[in-house]
């Protein structure tokens, strides 16, 4: 069973947000790259992040999209039981009454992904960019009501790593665990988390710091 890594933390004290965040990195990626990449660009205030580290900067060696096999659930499992490890330490330090994000680019979004499938859902939100499930249709997986939980799944019909035939699996499993749902695909964007999905992360985050329920707002 893969150990993982002291995670990294960013932004205010727990005990002091209005705000728990816990944002996974993708494959070959470590937390300093979400910091430069993701949390680095966000203007939002009052959140406290934590950023997993996995061992040999990957959640598990397998595609995303592979029929699952016995070693790859041995790693998710304990990814997840890793990641819900941080989840539980980080509502306990900040208060369990506190909104939380879960989320993840790429690799790190589709195990948060399965984390909601596994562990959902709860008081806040959870952002996937760039994900999937993990492994295949006829796959047996884990399934939640997510309730009305507000998720934000993105995708790009040129990623190299999650097609789009993955995208809309995805979709259609967070449609039929009754997720608050909003899909964004990207044409012609690069493995990366854009310039839109950053800020619509931002706009989720500040959402929760006021108070309000993601995707709520009436437009003027």
């Amino acid at each position: 069973m893969a150990i993982h890594g002291e995670p990294l933390s960013a932004g205010v004290a727990p005990a002091e947000a209005e705000v728990l965040c816990v944002f996974v990195h993708g494959r070959t990626q470590s937390p300093e790259d979400m910091i430069e990449q993701v949390v680095g660009k966000l203007s939002v205030r009052g959140v406290s992040f934590c950023l997993p580290r996995a061992t040999g900067n990957s959640w598990y060696a397998a595609r995303a999209t592979d029929a699952l096999t016995g070693p790859t659930r041995t790693e998710l499992t304990a990814s997840l039981d890793y990641i819900n490890g941080l989840v539980g330490a980080l509502r306990q330090a900040g208060g369990a009454k506190k909104p939380l994000l879960i989320g993840g680019f790429s690799q790190g979004a589709c195990l948060s992904l399965e984390y909601a499938m596994a562990f959902g859902p709860w008081n806040g939100a959870m952002v996937n960019l760039t994900g999937c499930r993990v492994g295949q249709a006829a796959d047996q997986r884990p399934a939640r009501d997510l309730d009305g939980m507000p998720v934000y799944l993105t995708g790009s019909d040129q990623d190299p790593w999650i097609p789009v035939s993955a995208f809309a699996e995805a979709s259609e499993t967070l449609g039929r665990a009754r997720a608050r749902l909003r899909c964004e695909l990207f044409p012609g964007r690069t493995h990366q988390a854009s310039e839109m999905e950053v800020a619509a992360l931002d706009a989720i985050l500040q959402d929760l710091a006021e108070g309000s329920r993601p995707f709520h707002r009436v437009a003027a």
